[in-house]
């Protein structure tokens, strides 16, 4: 199993910053895809970025410029760099972790944090 832990989400006015961290344990090997999810009440959700193990990344075209994923092996740890913030952006943000085991791909998620941007 892999466990997530995400931290770094709170109020911030339009405009600022806020830098979360996700951080896997537990059977980490093989890991090879991790990224951020986010859901507003009454929306769907939205895939914001993702970074594979060779460092490509992905971005929604709503955070594309804005927001930036990175990773760091040796903390077994993936960041997202949020600037620039809108109100827009408020929502609960999930790591995820996708893992390929003996018996196939496996998704694990974190217990998501609340990012709330005031205008």
């Amino acid at each position: 199993q892999v466990q997530l832990a995400e931290s770094g989400g709170g109020l911030v006015q339009a405009g600022g910053s806020l830098r979360l961290s996700c951080v896997a344990s537990g059977i980490i090997f093989s890991i090879h895809t991790m990224g951020w999810y986010r859901q507003a009440p009454g929306r769907q959700r939205e895939l914001v970025a993702v970074i594979i193990s060779g460092g490509g990344t992905n971005y929604a075209d709503s955070v594309k410029g804005r927001f930036t994923i990175s990773r760091d092996n040796a903390k077994n740890t993936v960041y997202l760099q949020m600037n620039s913030l809108i109100p827009e952006d408020t929502a609960v943000y999930s790591c995820y972790a996708l893992r390929t085991g003996p018996s196939g791909p496996n998704i694990y998620w974190g217990q998501g944090t609340q990012v709330s941007v005031s205008s």
